[in-house]
């Protein structure tokens, strides 16, 4: 499947109408991005082990608002997938230049999980460029403080797969052949509810980690955390964000910890905690969060 728009299943009725895939040079790198709406331009960041499909749920409330472009990073669905380039800098690069080769040389970003990481490196090194940043669901490495290796056992459900992912070639033996018992539990251990991702969605995501450089850029996000972790602290030590800012936790997931990153490394912040969620906001409380996200970016 090669996950573009016209690829995937169980779209809302008439997405295709409003949405189409996009092809994109960065540099040396082709980026996909599923384009649609009209109105100022919006940036959705996916999470991990996602791609854009994740935001499938809320990208028609925004298009009724805003030029939506919700972009594969390299190493997802239907983007480029090479070997390295995976810290917070080179990627929120990648996503300067797709937005200036799609037109649009200010934006306002919306980063979820794995986006909350790019959404701020994107912010804080093309200050010129984000107008606005919604961030959820994540912490930022360098910045947050780093949970004992001995934690609670709730923590360590949450967070064990930070260490696992880090390995440098283990992890990636042990998960081919047997993606959807490693990513299958990701989507079904981290919700509110059970079933709150229906099992044809874990579906396509798990096809999308079965081709063997996207699983080896699963991995490479987490691979990379020390030098994105820098790379923060250098953007922090640069000064703060002066942007409004929205930091969303979900009730049963990050909670507040999103807006108490985000407090140390912008003067505008907005927290919220969207109740009876888990970690998967955009497919777990979709009518809220694009609520929330509508109300912040008027």
């Amino acid at each position: 499947m090669p996950f573009t728009v016209t690829d995937v299943p169980n779209l809302p009725a008439g997405f295709t109408d409003t949405f189409t895939s996009h092809t994109v040079k960065a540099g040396d790198l082709t980026l996909h991005a599923v384009v649609g709406g009209d109105g100022p331009p919006l940036l959705l960041l996916p999470g991990w082990p996602q791609f854009w499909y994740s935001w499938r749920l809320v990208m028609p409330a925004l298009a009724e608002h805003f030029t939506v472009v919700a972009p594969d990073l390299r190493g997802m669905g239907a983007s480029d997938k090479p070997a390295t380039g995976y810290d917070a800098a080179t990627l929120a690069d990648d996503m300067a230049e797709l937005m200036t080769a799609l037109g649009h040389e200010r934006f306002a970003v919306v980063g979820y999980d794995l986006g909350m990481l790019v959404g701020y490196a994107l912010a804080a090194s093309h200050r010129e460029s984000v107008t606005r940043l919604a961030v959820s669901e994540a912490v930022i490495p360098g910045i947050s403080p780093s949970p004992p290796l001995m934690s609670d056992p709730t923590t360590n459900e949450m967070l064990w797969h930070f260490a696992f992912n880090r390995l440098a070639n283990i992890n990636e033996r042990m998960v081919a052949g047997r993606e959807e018992i490693y990513f299958g539990h990701t989507f079904t251990s981290k919700t509110a509810a059970p079933g709150a991702i229906p099992q044809q969605a874990i579906d396509v995501y798990v096809d999308s980690l079965r081709d063997p450089a996207a699983l080896h850029a699963s991995f490479e996000y987490y691979r990379t955390l020390d030098e994105s972790a820098q790379q923060a602290q250098r953007w922090r030590d640069e000064g703060p964000l002066t942007i409004p800012v929205l930091a969303i936790g979900g009730q049963y997931s990050t909670g507040t910890m999103p807006k108490e990153t985000m407090s140390t490394l912008a003067t505008d912040v907005t927290g919220l905690v969207l109740p009876g969620a888990g970690h998967f906001l955009p497919e777990e409380v979709p009518q809220e969060l694009a609520k929330a996200l509508l109300n912040f970016l008027h």
